[in-house]
């Protein structure tokens, strides 16, 4: 379907090369998985088959060929009736994939319509009632007429789905379509994609950073380091004989399921810059393998064949088996040793007490305002250098609770207590005086560091308006975040994602909190710079003896982070115990599906067919269901859960409550894929 033969692309005048020499295929009902951290030009190299790049790239050399033509030089007039029809592209995000002010329906007709001028206004209607339908979004004809605001992320992303398959194309390009999706949303969005793929037979790039993902869903993999394939071979010639160092180092960086270790393996450095990439290997200063031997920093390393349809660029790639597994045996050792010595019980340093939240919205149609309960009688406590995480799909209430916690909102009821302080009710003087000792790392390191304040300004602000400036303390807290003093002059914009992560900790770590609330703080990072983030905030817990509330949609981390884990839905809390009780043996079903649907990857591996597939979508939190508001989905419901809402109580072991009429562990209990 798509053959790419040595295609490089160069910013306009210059010499600088963004892709260099780049080849690659994909067969008829083939999935290639491209995978490769920020920088590597996965995005790139795919807009340049699309046609799509910007003015100031060009394409030097190569040829792209779609079903036996080449397009890679065609003018923009014949490429618009190429895209959409023969080849589609699947945006990252749907809320800007999608134009907020039109309504969704429009927009897929818009995409049948381009395409099929013979089409009749009732006819192109009908084609998107039946897209709509075909990607599972409920009520299609009501959903024809709503806004993209009116749906929810996962059904956004079937809309996008649903423009992309519209004229039933050849090849679909997807770019990291599940990233801020839920587990539980991104197995039914697969499913989806797998089924549109099955009716149309069309070939699928997809383009991601999640290697679980990649593991459960490509036929093949190419792996690039800037700029250029590294790596490419079969899914589990990859994941099972790994040749090439950098993606030995990027599954290494992962968080497993299947294993508990105390420090995950962090790839060293950052992707270079493209005008100042070595010579040599491109990844030569940051392997462990090289070494600094003279062939990595002198030569080129070209793809060679390590097994059939296997292809490695690396000098020493018959080494990097025994070198990774090395690796592992080394981390596996400084595990034991860590878990050797468990932490001592604590203080409790959080304790949330029956907190409900209550918001008043106004009515779309008609007078007065609607009760949205968002949270409902939460509690829980955190002992002091313990992390708790907090998982659940998004609009089940984790962020409105760490809102409350920071005194952000007021809860509707209930006590917040850091130590024996409670802080609803609390202002001026003696909030502020409490908030030293609760800070926040929020998701977006681009967004929560203000641009025009130098690094020294962005840590030394706490400082300064608690009295407590001491730039010899701004330096002292990037060392421990791991930046140097020459950091301290410099902007946000100067730094990758991972640098200004480990900032934005170093400013909430200015004032020596007790607490800080973690909210989705690695979600947006590659793997790679996830892992350093990860282990550096492990380092300073034990360090500082610090208590973390850890949220993320992210189980696999949750699991390496946490020591206990409690589970959200729609504003309450449905199930809380020990990391070990809550990941190995789930009451809840809803917690069940949640760890079924977490992509795994190498031994631990397996295809989407034996996931527990939630049905539907989070039901409306103005009116929810009756009883028990998970029973909508659940697999397991029966009548009483329609009549009689169940407590969160422990019912399968001491120290591990659910709230589940049918509780029953996961390890004793056979649950339907």
């Amino acid at each position: 379907m798509l053959r790419v033969r040595n295609l490089s692309i160069d910013i306009a005048g210059t010499r600088h090369r963004l892709v260099d020499d780049v080849s690659f295929e994909v067969g008829r009902n083939e999935v290639l998985g491209v995978v490769g951290e920020s920088g590597s030009g996965k995005s790139i190299t795919m807009l340049a088959v699309l046609g799509l790049l910007p003015p100031a790239l060009r394409v030097s050399t190569g040829e792209i060929w779609l079903n036996g033509r080449e397009i890679g030089h065609l003018p923009f007039r014949d490429m618009r009736r190429i895209r959409g029809k023969e080849i589609s592209l699947i945006f990252q995000d749907p809320m800007t994939a999608l134009n907020p002010v039109l309504r969704v329906g429009p927009q897929i007709a818009e995409a049948v319509r381009l395409h099929n001028r013979q089409l009749s206004a009732a006819q192109v209607r009908k084609r998107v009632v039946e897209l709509l339908e075909l990607v599972g979004i409920p009520d299609p004809e009501r959903r024809y007429g709503q806004y993209p605001n009116e749906f929810s992320g996962g059904m956004r992303q079937r809309a996008v789905i649903a423009i992309a398959m519209a004229n039933e194309p050849d090849l679909l390009i997807a770019d990291e379509p599940t990233t801020a999706l839920d587990v539980t949303i991104q197995a039914q969005v697969l499913r989806v994609l797998a089924e549109m793929r099955e009716r149309t037979r069309a070939a699928m790039v997809l383009i991601t950073h999640d290697l679980g993902l990649v593991a459960e869903t490509a036929d093949r993999i190419a792996v690039l380091y800037s700029g250029r394939v590294v790596d490419t071979g079969a899914t589990s010639t990859i994941f099972g004989e790994t040749c090439h160092p950098y993606t030995a180092g990027l599954i290494a960086s992962l968080p497993r399921m299947d294993e508990d270790l105390a420090k995950l393996y962090s790839i060293p450095g950052f992707v270079p810059e493209v005008a100042r990439r070595p010579s040599g290997c491109a990844f030569h200063p940051r392997c462990g393998l090289s070494a600094g031997r003279e062939p990595c920093s002198a030569a080129r390393p070209l793809l060679r064949p390590m097994a059939p349809g296997h292809l490695s660029a690396c000098h020493f790639a018959e080494e990097t088996p025994a070198w990774a597994a090395a690796q592992e045996r080394e981390r596996h050792t400084a595990s034991a040793a860590f878990t050797a010595g468990e932490r001592r019980e604590q203080e409790v340093v959080v304790s949330i007490e029956q907190v409900s939240k209550v918001f008043h919205v106004s009515r779309r149609s008609g007078w007065g305002r609607d009760r949205l309960q968002a949270l409902t009688d939460i509690s829980f406590e955190i002992r002091r250098g313990r992390t708790l995480g907090l998982v659940g799909e998004s609009g089940c209430g984790k962020s409105t609770l760490s809102k409350v916690i920071l005194q952000l909102e007021q809860p509707s009821a209930g006590a917040v207590r850091l130590r024996s302080n409670n802080l609803i009710g609390m202002s001026g003087s003696r909030l502020r005086e409490q908030r030293e000792h609760l800070q926040v790392v929020f998701q977006d390191p681009y967004s929560s560091l203000d641009p025009r304040f130098t690094i020294h300004d962005i840590i030394a602000e706490p400082l300064r308006i608690h009295g407590r400036y001491d730039p010899g303390r701004v330096t002292e807290l990037l060392r421990h975040v791991g930046l140097g003093p020459e950091a301290e002059a410099r902007r946000p914009g100067d730094f990758s994602g991972g640098q200004r992560q480990r900032i934005a900790i170093a400013r909430a770590l200015a004032l020596q909190p007790d607490v800080l609330i973690l909210d989705e703080a690695v979600s947006a990072l590659d793997v790679s710079i996830q892992a350093q983030v990860i282990n550096l905030l492990k380092t300073l817990q034990d360090e500082f003896h610090l208590t973390y509330l850890f949220i993320s949609h992210d189980l696999s981390v949750v699991r390496h982070m946490s020591d206990d884990v409690a589970v959200m839905y729609l504003g309450r809390l449905i199930e809380i115990g020990s990391r070990e009780q809550i990941f190995s043996r789930p009451a809840h079903p809803y917690t069940q599906a949640l760890l079924s649907a977490i992509p795994r990857t190498g031994a631990e591996a397996r295809r989407a067919s034996g996931r527990i597939v939630l049905k539907g979508e989070l039901p409306n939190p103005l009116s929810p269901p009756s009883g028990c508001r998970f029973r909508t989905r659940c697999f397991k419901a029966a009548d009483i859960c329609a009549t009689l809402d169940p407590e969160l109580r422990e019912r399968t072991e001491p120290g591990h409550q659910s709230a589940c009429h049918f509780a029953v562990p996961a390890s004793a209990d056979a649950v339907p894929a």
